[in-house]
Order: structure tokens, then sequence, then C-alpha cells
């Protein structure tokens, strides 16, 4: 698949009077490109802007990270270019932009597994199933102790980290842990879009536990964590990793990672050729960012999904 052969610098039929118009032959054309959004896709989107400026000089791309919800906010009022997100559209968020007149494109660019991890010292805990995590996280838990999940288990304060609420691993965790988006108690401690802050969190407490995207725990490496094992709906703990995630055995905290571009942005030559080079280059900056890959079929649908905005 190229990408860039459809939509690639150079495009005979792009707009002469484009601000990234450049002339035949050249790499380079000029503008800005503006994103924000999730704190989790920042990764992604960074390394994508690196490589994508190392070859196209005269573009700047910037990345910024107000979460997935405060990034469609944006967004939908015309201050973006590219959305990023840990999660799809909400229906709310799709009615702000209609309002505004903004239509946009969701665009697969990468997968990740939310972790759940606890200290390296806890010996009482390898996996866990989805069920206890919400005896745990939901918002009418009266769980407080360790013990009171499990007999067996210490009888310890369960300490608690996670993001908040503008961040879409937040939005991602709270509807496949508790059923419902936003349903989670109201003690634990928020840590913003500062994923860094749980995992020093539960470094520093052996009976804490968190929910964090898995490339910041591989980014977190040597730190005294581990991510634990999930029990999936055919009952088998597995771990996250990229064969799980992709194929679909890491349930349900395996996710796919999105960027929204506007069909106004995308009448830019600049935000065109940046869409492109990052499809066509989304296995090299998914590994860059220790994110895991598309699959072949999320790869065409991402490639279907530009075409049909582009064309």
């Amino acid at each position: 698949m190229s990408t860039l052969a459809l939509v690639g610098c150079g495009n005979g039929d792009a707009d002469p009077n484009s601000e990234a118009g450049a002339e035949e032959g050249e790499n380079a054309g000029s503008g800005n490109v503006v994103i924000d959004g999730s704190s989790t896709v920042a990764p992604f989107g960074e390394a994508a802007a690196e490589l994508f400026m190392e070859e196209n000089q005269g573009i700047q791309v910037q990345v910024g990270t107000s979460g997935t919800g405060g990034g469609f906010e944006k967004f939908c009022r015309g201050e973006t270019d590219i959305s990023e997100a840990s999660r799809v559209i909400a229906e709310d968020e799709v009615a702000a932009c209609e309002e505004e007149g903004i239509d946009f494109v969701e665009v697969g660019v990468a997968n990740d597994g939310l972790t759940v991890i606890v200290n390296e010292e806890n010996d009482f805990l390898q996996c866990i199933s989805p069920d206890d995590l919400s005896e745990i996280w939901n918002q009418d838990s009266e769980l407080m102790n360790w013990s009171d999940l499990d007999p067996s288990y210490p009888d310890e304060p369960i300490e608690l980290y996670g993001p908040g609420t503008d961040s879409g691993t937040f939005d991602y965790f709270t509807e496949a842990i508790n059923g419902e988006s936003g349903n989670i108690r109201d003690d634990y401690n928020d840590i913003g879009e500062d994923d860094f802050a749980a995992i020093s969190g539960t470094s520093g407490n052996e009976f804490a536990m968190s929910f964090v995207p898995l490339s910041y725990v591989v980014e977190a490496e040597g730190e005294p964590i581990r991510a634990l094992e999930i029990e999936n709906e055919e009952g088998d703990c597995v771990e996250a990793s990229n064969e799980t995630v992709q194929d679909g055995s890491y349930n349900p905290l395996g996710r796919e990672l999105f960027m929204y571009p506007s069909d106004v942005a995308l009448e830019r030559q600049e935000v065109v050729d940046f869409m492109a080079f990052t499809l066509e280059n989304s296995e090299a900056i998914s590994e860059a960012a220790n994110f895991i890959p598309l699959t072949e079929e999320q790869a065409a649908e991402a490639q279907e999904a530009v075409d049909s905005i582009t064309n």
C-alpha cells in the first residue's frame, strides 16, 4: 500500500495557490499543521511530526496535549487541523462539530493496550478479571482494603491512581470496565493528563494500582511496577503485548488510536501530505513511539477513510 502515491507531495491536482504549494521536484512545502488531543496518542503524533518535518522542512507541525475530550473541544471550534484521540469521537462531540459546520474523517493510526499496573512488590495479584476491576473502581465501590475484595489478600488500604475526565484513557477504561464512560469512584488520585504520575504513585506504594497505556509502561522500564494479566471474555489470563492486542485476545482493554483531520484542513496540501506520510509510515512511527502497529485490515480501513475525503 502506498498512501504517498495517492495523496503525497507533488500531486498534480494540488491547488497552485495553496500556501503549501511546492514547485515540481521539491520535497518541501510551506505552512503549519496544528494537532491537539490525547496525551496517549501524543507520542505517536510527535514522532510523526518529527519525521515529517525532516523531509518537509518548510512545514511546521505542532502537537499539543489537551486530552481527548479537550482536543475535540478545540477541534470542533475550528482551532486545530487534526484531533488525536484514544477513543472514538462521542455523539455530543459529533454534534458540536456539526453545529460549527466541521466535518471530519476518523483515521486509525496505531493500537495500544490499556494496562492495569501494580507495584512489583505486590505478590498476591497476577491476573485480574474485569468484574474484580469494576468492584474496585466503580462509583458505588465500598472496597477500602484489598481484603475487602478477597479475604486472602492483605488487609491494607487500596491506593488508586488514574487520569482525569478529559482523558480518552479515562473514558475507555470506565466504559470497558464499569459499563459507562465517567463511572468511577471519587476517591482515587486524579493525575490529569500525566500518566507518568500514575506510574510514580504506583511505584512508591506496595498496595497501589493504576491504569495507564501500555506505551507508558514500556517507556518506564526499570521502574518498580508490573502490568497485570487481564482475564478475557474466554476466561484466559492474557498479558498486554503487540500480538495479543492485534489478535483481539487482550480484551476488553485492547484499543485502536485515532487521528481526526477536518474536511477544511484537508483542503490544504500540507495537511494532506502529513496524513499521507503518517499512514505510509505508520508502522515505523508506531514502533518509534512504543505503540502497536495497525493490522493489515486496519491499515486498509485507514487508507479508505482518507481516500474518501481527499478524493
